[in-house]
């Protein structure tokens, strides 16, 4: 899962789909993880804010940031990401990496809601964390279920 700085989206969204797949007793069966397509954030923890909305739904997460590597397009089956810029940059990385395997695509291709962009809340205000919540979470709700 894959946003532009790891700190607010991708990993609300990891946090989101773990939960998902622990609760479904999936754990053996998913490796998750998220990361940026820059270098700003390299270390630091999820916002504040995205903390918080992800306790208020009873979901915790030690992520630290980090920057998409190669082994990353190799390694994975999907790279889901947030937006037309994110996939851009995802779409120029993966051509330059050997044996690519990944599937990239924008995770709002699952949304039920047919809402396919989860646009970046770090601007924005605890109301715009619980929508990209909320988008995650019909998102990756229905990404299991087409691939479980």
């Amino acid at each position: 899962l894959v946003s532009i700085g790891n700190i607010c989206r991708s990993p609300i969204a990891e946090a989101v789909f773990r939960k998902l797949v622990s609760d479904e007793k999936l754990e053996h069966k998913w490796r998750t993880d998220s990361a940026a397509v820059s270098d700003w954030n390299v270390g630091r923890f999820p916002d504040s804010r995205a903390l918080s909305c992800l306790r208020n739904h009873g979901i915790e997460t030690a992520h630290k940031a980090r920057q998409i590597t190669k082994e990353d397009f190799q390694t994975f089956d999907h790279i889901l990401c947030m937006d037309e810029s994110n996939l851009r940059d995802l779409n120029r990385k993966s051509n330059q990496v050997k044996d690519c395997k990944a599937k990239i695509e924008l995770l709002g291709t699952y949304d039920p809601q047919k809402q396919l962009i989860i646009e970046d809340p770090y601007y924005g205000n605890e109301k715009d964390f619980e929508t990209v919540y909320e988008q995650c979470l019909r998102c990756c709700k229905a990404f299991l279920e087409k691939y479980h």
